[in-house]
């Protein structure tokens, strides 16, 4: 269910974000299904094997991370929220991307110390920042400009 509305999600954000770069919003969305896709299919062999596949909420992570970056670009560059909290999905997001490499790597541990401190700007925005400001004032789409009118001379 969480993978479906994560999905139904982008899908919906597509509609809002096409308007400022289509190329790059078409994205989000994409990211969203391959991060069902990565689910499904650690669940799949989850149910068939008996068995986690190693580092699954990493590999999940991987397709979020990107995801992420592209929906808080577009947050940032048009201005439907406050840049300073896109700014910070922007860090929490870069941040995910580099985590998780370094502990498919065994440099550190997502889940303790420095590899927490790395999920901390990524969780502030997702789970308290931006959804208080939607919840408090919403979004607001910038006016279509307006054509430019010719003046007689």
């Amino acid at each position: 269910c969480s993978g479906l509305a994560v999905v139904g999600i982008g899908l919906l954000m597509y509609r809002i974000l096409k308007g400022f770069n289509q190329k790059l919003a078409l994205w989000y969305p994409v990211m969203r299904v391959i991060e069902l896709a990565v689910s499904a299919t650690c669940g799949v062999y989850l149910l068939t094997q008996l068995q986690a596949v190693p580092n699954t909420m990493l590999w999940v992570y991987i397709p979020t991370a990107i995801g992420g970056l592209v929906f808080t670009y577009l947050l940032f560059v048009s201005r439907i929220v406050p840049q300073p909290i896109a700014a910070l999905g922007l860090i929490g997001y870069a941040l995910l991307l580099l985590g998780v490499p370094l502990d498919l790597l065994g440099v550190l541990d997502m889940d303790a110390g420095a590899g927490m401190l790395l999920l901390a700007p990524g969780g502030l925005f997702e789970v308290l920042v931006l959804p208080i400001w939607l919840f408090a004032k919403g979004f607001t789409l910038p006016q279509p400009s307006q054509p430019a009118r010719v003046r007689a001379a």
